[in-house]
């Protein structure tokens, strides 16, 4: 692995580039936390950032009522109700009303009522206190790591999750992945999604396209609704597992 100084000064705590190929290899926690040490590690051909992060500290009560506020927005409901449809629209209708969709990082549970509202089945998955309460209190929680899961979204999720690739080896079919995408390290260094203590993982497009196909997954469709609703440079990839 070389390591190359940037031309441009920093005032973020510093950036090492890193030359990692595209795939599988750079996704590899190993391959980033001995260079991180408080700085975000970018590989450019591989098209991904990594920031070695204490991300289980921020996740408590406080962080589950952020959430449920957002939720009750204007913006909030219709964000659910789009990920709602983007859901039934590839799973269908039959789909819909009896299959399980596992949603990871669950925030305030927004996502899991407003599927069950609409007739659809759903569990959730969370390491937030709050959020496993939440799902526990209505027998809603189911281990991620448990087993193989037929439907499993993570909006806004996988990028806080240390070994993504583990999390992705647990999904057997659809998944729904909503994430900030960045052209470049600059671009990561300058936005609010820069995330010090609860993003590990910083992708482009071709980046994460490249990470998915390493898992054994298929780009099924790619919208940017959640950028057209107003949040800054989110995509929606949802993924179908190669047969």
């Amino acid at each position: 692995m070389t390591q190359h100084v940037p031309e441009i000064p920093m005032e973020t705590g510093g950036l090492i580039f890193a030359d990692l190929p595209a795939g599988g290899p750079a996704f590899a926690p190993g391959a980033f936390r001995g260079l991180s040490s408080g700085r975000l590690v970018w590989a450019p051909e591989a098209g991904v950032g990594y920031f070695e992060c204490e991300a289980g500290e921020v996740y408590d009560g406080a962080y589950f009522e952020r959430y449920a506020a957002q939720a009750a927005t204007t913006t909030g409901r219709r964000l659910m109700e789009a990920r709602v449809a983007l859901v039934r629209r590839h799973l269908g209708d039959i789909g819909f009303s009896v299959r399980t969709v596992l949603d990871v990082g669950i925030g305030s549970g927004a996502f899991v009522e407003a599927r069950l509202a609409g007739g659809g089945d759903a569990s959730g998955y969370d390491i937030n206190p709050a959020g496993v309460e939440w799902l526990q209190d209505r027998g809603l929680f189911e281990d991620l790591y448990g087993r193989g899961h037929g439907a499993v979204t993570f909006w806004d999720s996988l990028e806080h999750i240390r070994e993504p690739d583990r999390a992705l080896a647990c999904c057997a079919d659809w998944v729904f992945v909503a994430l900030p995408i960045f052209r470049d390290a600059a671009h990561v260094l300058a936005s609010k999604h820069y995330r010090k203590d609860e993003h590990y993982w910083y992708f482009t497009r071709d980046g994460f396209r490249a990470f998915a196909d390493a898992q054994g997954f298929d780009l099924v469709d790619l919208v940017a609704t959640e950028t057209a609703l107003g949040r800054e440079d989110v995509e929606t990839f949802v993924l179908r597992r190669r047969r």
